[in-house]
């Protein structure tokens, strides 16, 4: 008799404290799984129409996929997931004509900081145009 009372004590207990929801159950790890080649948008930047074979494998690395119908194409594939929580893909493919890069195509491009920089080349050159602008009028307010 004994037995049965500490056995659904027992019971009772465990099953209170399944109930309060500010208990939570221990979670499972979950690993980040990456694939491919790790593809940044600074190496992206890097890339250049006109760069010869080797020079693209030193700044991206040798390709996971290389087409066997076409030695002038790479593809780069890359893919991190966290189970549950996150997932992304990002693919890059590089088209070669005449042993040298001719363009890419995929998930990132060059960024826009290229032509800014050419923005601010064409505004320092032209600063000097229009301080000798200033200084003719200048001149001519004086006489």
């Amino acid at each position: 008799m004994a037995v049965k009372i500490i056995g659904a004590t027992l019971f009772a207990v465990v099953l209170a404290g399944c109930s309060f929801p500010n208990i939570s159950m221990p979670r499972l790890y979950r690993i980040t799984v990456q694939q491919g080649n790790v593809i940044t948008q600074e190496m992206v930047d890097k890339l250049k129409p006109g760069m010869t074979r080797s020079q693209v494998a030193f700044i991206m690395g040798e390709p996971i996929l290389r087409n066997t119908f076409s030695e002038d194409r790479w593809d780069y594939i890359y893919t991190v997931l966290l189970p549950g929580y996150f997932e992304q893909d990002v693919r890059l493919s590089l088209f070669f004509e005449d042993e040298v890069l001719a363009y890419f195509t995929g998930d990132l491009a060059p960024s826009g900081s290229q032509p800014e920089a050419q923005a601010a080349e064409q505004a320092a050159d032209a600063e000097p145009a229009e301080a000798e602008d200033e200084s003719t009028a200048t001149a001519k307010e004086a006489t």
